[in-house]
């Protein structure tokens, strides 16, 4: 029940964390669904008196959209998601390699 550096778990949050994370190796899991809000985000900042300031900038942008890239990605992703399932079932002896 070793997790990886850099590996990517595809499935459910609390199947892989159960399966796969060590119970107190995680402080904090942070979800981000794609909710396609379709705005522009910005940090705020105040005034030391606590009074809103003019001051901001753009933290981040909420809006997807289909173009080759996001096509290329999910082809990959997909491939990868089906390369995992081969192996879990594989190792698993629920089949054998043919």
């Amino acid at each position: 029940m070793a997790a990886s550096v850099n590996f990517l778990y595809y499935g459910d949050n609390l199947d892989v964390l159960r399966r796969h994370i060590k119970d107190d190796s995680v402080h904090l899991v942070y979800l981000d669904p794609p909710f396609e809000s379709s705005q522009a985000y910005n940090i705020l900042f105040a005034e030391q008196d606590g009074s809103k300031s003019a001051s901001q900038f753009k933290a981040f942008e909420d809006t997807w959209e289909w173009n080759q890239a996001a096509a290329a990605a999910g082809r990959v992703a997909n491939q990868e998601r089906q390369r995992i399932e081969r192996s879990e079932v594989i190792q698993s002896g629920r089949v054998s390699a043919a």
